[in-house]
């Protein structure tokens, strides 16, 4: 049997990607990827029809979603106009290059975005690493709660992503994966 949550993404230079792979690890979750265009397969759409979660995943572009999510996002008016995805439950993530960066705005928009589609939002669940001894290792450092958010520098590869914020999204798949359980 297939997983019950969609992780649709897109990613610009595989640090998006790599969280992606870190909350399907943690859900257990099947990873349909935007590509470079903004398109998506017809296979990845039917697969979100058939998902209980769909998360949400985009880099921060400037303070919001890259122009390849938002095709993805407008293109979704047509399941928005048949309620496709009402009562589907929604998550998201971002990355970006700062530890501010604006990713809010970009969860703000996603969040938006399931609102649209009359979705039920699934935050983090997690405690911030906010006291004097946190490092930037440490789960949740971003004291995200809305959505996952990450932050990789701008001159790091993908292989010297923060191990800290993909553990923090591995364990966010996993919560989404407990309330898939737990609402299903």
């Amino acid at each position: 049997m297939s997983s019950p949550i969609s992780i649709v993404f897109h990613s610009g230079y595989g640090h998006t990607a790599k969280i992606a792979e870190a909350v399907a690890q943690g859900s257990g979750g099947t990873l349909l990827a935007i590509d470079e265009k903004g398109d998506l397969s017809p296979e990845a759409w039917e697969r979100l029809a058939a998902s209980r979660l769909i998360v949400f995943g985009t880099p921060t572009y400037m303070g919001n979603v890259s122009w390849q999510f938002k095709k993805f996002a407008d293109a979704s008016s047509a399941v928005w106009f048949k309620q496709g995805w009402k009562d589907k439950l929604a998550a998201a993530f971002t990355n970006s290059a700062s530890v501010g960066g604006d990713k809010q705005s970009t969860l703000y928009t996603l969040f938006t975005l399931s609102q649209q589609h009359s979705m039920l939002w699934v935050g983090t669940g997690m405690m911030p690493s906010n006291s004097k001894a946190a490092t930037r290792d440490d789960v949740n450092y971003l004291a995200s709660f809305s959505g996952l958010a990450t932050a990789t520098p701008s001159d790091a590869g993908v292989d010297e992503m923060v191990p800290g914020d993909l553990k923090t999204a591995r364990l966010f798949g996993e919560r989404l994966a407990a309330v898939v359980r737990r609402y299903n």
